[in-house]
């Protein structure tokens, strides 16, 4: 998926400080915090499909969406972001 964001003169500035490549930089955030936001739901899911004896998708994509589809954790409205439902 692509996203466009737009910085003001003085945040692009205050980029160049810390980075040479401002897009990568921000693509290279936006990555890690969604590693991060998997590495919280595979959890979830890994203590649930224990806890119930019900067998755990394989891979990674499988088992986000596994998780989506028991319900475990669900996308963010319009409501500040939470860690999953433990």
């Amino acid at each position: 998926m692509d996203y466009k964001i737009t910085l003001t003169t003085t945040e692009k500035k205050a980029m160049d400080t810390i980075t040479n490549d401002t897009h990568e930089w921000i693509k290279n955030a936006v990555q890690n915090r969604a590693r991060i936001a998997t590495e919280e739901i595979i959890a979830v899911l890994v203590t649930h499909c224990n806890a119930n004896s019900i067998a755990l998708a394989t891979g990674q994509e499988a088992q986000v969406q596994q998780a989506y589809d028991l319900k475990l954790v669900e996308a963010i409205s319009s409501e500040p972001p939470s860690p999953p439902l433990s």
